[in-house]
């Protein structure tokens, strides 16, 4: 495959920028930016002195790191540039390597020659990548639960058992006498079968679970005009995130702030007030405003008889948690840690730690869904050969999970969510 670079690490300007260049020949272009000093040996780091290609002008110092294939990220030749992170040394760096026969990598493409070289598998890029974007600790623990092979070695063990018991079945419909087809395996199967229904449905039980954790628990803050549901979401989130201002209908659209509420991960959403009005643009607000609060997980209610209370500021009354409602003030900040308290508690009883579900995609829950499908369908059956037939689209259903066939459809999908140098 081509050479491709990419900047692996933030944006400049940094300390340190790191910019990988992966593919057949990238040896041979590392060698041409050193000015004839030696690449340094596999997994050694070295300084080394970088040169424009044909000027021969110093563009940097910089450690220079070599992975030879197979033992790379990529399962390429791979080169590390760990140079000074300025844009102009970036920029002139990768205008370099462009010259010497590279080109730039597209979203994911470095993981997706990973994949493609057997480095890892589709359940390890889906977890590779929402650790990229993790902003929790219990999203980071998903991701990594993933990220070793965990749900590979269980759909590949799900996936054993289940051609063990197809070959057992079809070998003996091919051998066993016409007036016994397939009968005497296919009686003998249930127990097996039962077991790995079983697995699989505690397995697409927990997957709600992980649902919620890649994608965060759902909070509204409804109420009428003019309450402070503005003001509380900005006070929660520390910054101004939303306009507050004395005129009625200020929040046209629904506004959404992520929360980390004990390492746990949340959505706080601000809705339009709720009120009659003639306003088309209003009135669409507030039917949004109504939609995400009945889709929500938890509705924090700054209405008259809600279950928040806020300006206690205004009548002087101690702030605390009594009477079923939650009494503050956004404006002082009067009893705000003890509602962000509360919220991290019950977040905690929303999603209960433990071991990670296996299942964390929609993908995969699909796929899985669709294997528990086959296997229903396979128990329910009398005939032995209806019955392999369903254990075969059951088996294959698994390798899709993990790419073992016809990965090509969800590749695209699964590595455009990484960053370019990713």
């Amino acid at each position: 495959m081509q050479p491709i670079h990419a900047l692996s690490s933030g944006q400049p300007p940094a300390g340190v920028a790191v910019v990988r260049l992966s593919g057949s020949g990238s040896f041979g272009i590392a060698e041409r930016l050193l000015g004839g000093a030696a690449l340094p040996p596999p997994r050694a780091a070295m300084l080394r002195s970088i040169f424009f290609p044909e000027t021969q002008q110093l563009i940097d110092k910089a450690i220079i790191i070599c992975f030879a294939a197979p033992h790379s990220f990529t399962g390429e030749d791979v080169v590390e540039f760990h140079c000074h992170g300025s844009p102009a040394v970036v920029s002139t760096l990768q205008a370099a390597l462009a010259r010497c026969g590279s080109r730039p990598a597209e979203a994911g493409e470095f993981s997706r020659r990973a994949f493609l070289h057997g480095r890892m598998d589709l359940t390890g890029a889906e977890a590779l990548a929402d650790l990229l974007v993790a902003e929790t600790e219990a999203q980071r623990h998903l991701a990594l639960s993933n990220v070793d092979g965990r749900l590979r070695r269980q759909a590949d063990s799900w996936r054993q058992r289940l051609i063990a018991l197809l070959a057992e079945i079809e070998a003996d419909l091919d051998f066993s006498d016409e007036a016994d087809v397939g009968g005497d395996v296919w009686r003998r199967s249930g127990q097996a079968l039962g077991s790995l229904i079983d697995e699989l449905e505690r397995a697409l039980a927990a997957a709600p679970v992980a649902e919620r954790i890649r994608h965060g628990l759902v909070i509204a803050i409804v109420g009428p005009p003019n309450v402070g549901k503005s003001s509380l979401l900005n006070a929660i989130a520390r910054r101004e995130v939303a306009i507050v201002t004395p005129h009625a209908g200020t929040t046209r659209d629904v506004l959404e702030v992520q929360l980390d509420l004990g390492g746990l991960p949340a959505v706080l959403l601000d809705t339009a007030g709720i009120r009659e009005t003639g306003d088309p643009v209003e009135m669409e607000g507030i039917a949004r405003a109504r939609a995400r609060a009945a889709a929500a997980d938890l509705v924090l209610d700054l209405g008259p008889g809600g279950n928040v209370v806020n300006r206690i500021d205004l009548c002087g009354a101690p702030p605390g948690f009594r009477d079923g409602r939650h009494h503050l003030s956004a404006k002082t900040g009067a009893g705000l840690a003890e509602l962000e308290q509360w919220l991290a508690a019950w977040a905690g009883r929303q999603i209960v730690r433990g071991e990670s579900p296996l299942v964390t995609t929609a993908r995969q829950q699909h796929l899985l869904a669709a294997t528990l499908a086959g296997l229903r369908e396979a128990a329910g059956q009398q005939d032995a050969v209806l019955a392999a037939e369903s254990l075969r689209s059951a088996a294959n259903a698994l390798g899709r999970m993990t790419g073992l066939i016809d990965p090509e459809a969800v590749l695209g999908a699964i590595f455009s969510r990484f960053c370019i140098g990713k």
